[in-house]
């Protein structure tokens, strides 16, 4: 059983500061699918269509028929511990300063045989486990074997903690508290254990509902930031971008129509000016402050989160110009992820269907409610995933357009949904 996770002790600034080092990152293209199937929390593992054979490690061929036609397809995890290990000893600099490292030999019911990472809470071999997909600090899937009945404290485990960005005992900035979505994040990472919620607020002066219900709390406090404003978000970097463990971009502005239907472009200038450009000036700013923070181990740097929409992925013509905000959005958050990466740092990017709020309320249901938004994104966190479609309407669009985007297409300028 996992020890629960004591409250980490403030950083001595005498001591030695860890370096910053990732694990071996190296991957062929064909070994990327596992990666790919981890970053959305998925085990994947190639199948042959011809004879149905599942085989591990990735290979161009499968290595009973010779065939090329391989799919990757889900897998259970489901299999036997057949041995394990312990490693007190590694030439890898990122293993060598977390020993001891205990690994496991697992057949899978489907047939391959693993090499693991192990739960602390799995036993000695012989005994069933269950293999699940990771992504590790440098952004590669690793595979892991966890218990088939887990404990309440299983996330707490040392390793798995430094596969995931769980809140629980650290600092996280949210960068809008007025919308209810803001409201429901900063519920649901107290709830979580976050240490300290730093929450933004661009209007102080202006009384919004329910959110001295939330500074009520005391681990919440209000700060001024205004993402339009390069001035406020570089004064709050100053002040707190070096104590920053979880950055949650929620800020975001939500006007209908698409380009007939207004004059101008003061509403599309509004969107981008939040929802592309805002993340760009905080990104500048707390970017470089997080990346230097994220070898301090426990008390470290470990993710970026930005909420996008299912509409990045394919214009929704009745919603055109957000759509268009939120796709730059995404091309950007890729660009922060690339950039982030080498300091081990996640970003997340989280792509909702119509949440239910007064933007949305002439789309029919079924809608997102925030409290089930910000569950999500918790759990992404927990997870250490890096790309989330919450809700039902997010996982239709996300089947439909990896289908055929250009289907989609025709769909959704039809007037369909």
């Amino acid at each position: 059983m996992t020890m629960p996770l004591m409250r980490p002790k403030k950083k001595n600034p005498v001591l030695r500061t860890r370096q910053l080092n990732l694990p071996p990152w190296a991957r062929g293209r064909v070994a990327l699918g596992i990666t790919a199937a981890a970053a959305e929390g998925r085990f994947e593992l190639q199948e042959c269509e011809e004879c149905g054979t599942v085989q591990y490690p990735p290979r161009e061929a499968c290595h009973k028929c010779l065939s090329a036609s391989l799919r990757w397809r889900e897998q259970s995890g489901e299999g036997n511990l057949l041995a394990t290990t312990t490693l007190h000893h590694s030439n890898d600099m990122y293993f060598r300063e977390r020993l001891p490292w205990r690994l496991g030999l697992v057949h899978l019911d489907a047939g391959p045989t693993l090499m693991v990472h192990m739960h602390g809470e799995v036993g000695d071999a012989p005994s069933r486990v269950k293999v699940g997909a990771r992504l590790d600090r440098a952004g590669q899937a690793v595979l892991i074997g966890f218990p088939n009945e887990g404990s309440a404290h299983m996330a707490d485990d040392k390793m798995l903690r430094e596969m995931t960005s769980d809140p629980k005992f650290r600092k996280v900035l949210v960068t809008d508290g007025k919308t209810e979505v803001g409201q429901a994040l900063v519920r649901a990472l107290v709830k979580a254990g976050a240490d300290i919620v730093w929450v933004g607020h661009a209007e102080p002066w202006k009384k919004t509902g329910g959110l001295e219900d939330i500074t009520a709390l005391p681990q919440v406090t209000l700060v001024p930031l205004d993402l339009t404003n390069g001035r406020s978000v570089t004064e709050l970097a100053g002040e707190i971008g070096g104590k920053v463990d979880i950055v949650i971009n929620n800020a975001e502005v939500h006007r209908t129509f698409g380009i007939g239907a207004r004059r101008g472009t003061d509403v599309a200038k509004a969107e981008m000016d939040i929802n592309y450009f805002g993340l760009l000036r905080l990104a500048q700013e707390f970017g470089p402050a997080l990346k230097g923070r994220s070898a301090d181990g426990e008390t470290g740097a470990t993710a970026w989160v930005n909420l996008l929409s299912v509409y990045a992925l394919s214009n929704f013509p009745a919603h055109g110009t957000f759509s268009a905000s939120k796709a730059a959005a995404h091309s950007l958050a890729q660009c922060l992820r690339a950039e982030m990466r080498p300091a081990g740092i996640r970003v997340i990017n989280v792509f909702p269907g119509p949440i239910d709020d007064e933007w949305n309320q002439h789309v029919p249901p079924p809608k997102l409610l925030s409290g089930t938004l910000a569950n999500a994104i918790v759990k992404a966190l927990r997870d250490g995933v890096e790309d989330v479609y919450p809700g039902d309407v997010a996982q239709e669009w996300l089947e439909r357009w990896r289908d055929n985007p250009k289907v989609l297409e025709r769909e959704l300028a039809a007037g369909g949904s």
